[in-house]
């Protein structure tokens, strides 16, 4: 399984950006994907996750402004931010992870595959 990230890059605060993740690879019918971010000196964490045949699940700290979508026929995954303020600003990595349901943990040890990870930097 691949998963190859683009899109990030510098926005001034209040504006924004849309990830893009090409998954290939998989064989499996039923798979979470999701997104976390880093920021050096602090543990991944979970942004938005959501299971092919399921809802997405957003942490607090961007529901109502971050949008997960899934493109099921081309295999992409989309994260739209909106209002982004200056912490938002870490390296983005799209995950992975084959499941027979639609639980997706937020946990980020429990995804097996990732992208290599884009830079969004949010000024102000």
């Amino acid at each position: 399984v691949q998963l190859v990230a683009s899109g990030g890059g510098s926005v001034q605060a209040g504006g924004f950006a849309r990830l893009s993740c090409a998954a290939s690879g998989y064989s499996e019918d039923s798979y979470c994907m999701g997104c976390f971010r880093e920021v050096p000196g602090k543990e991944r964490e979970w942004v938005a996750v959501m299971a092919t045949n399921g809802d997405p699940e957003y942490a607090d700290s961007v529901k109502g402004r971050f949008t997960i979508s899934h493109d099921n026929a081309n295999n992409i995954l989309y994260l739209q931010m909106e209002s982004l303020n200056v912490d938002d600003t870490a390296k983005y990595y799209c995950a992975a992870r084959a499941v027979s349901g639609r639980y997706c943990s937020n946990f980020w040890k429990w995804w097996n595959y990732w992208g290599q990870g884009t830079q969004v930097t949010v000024s102000s």
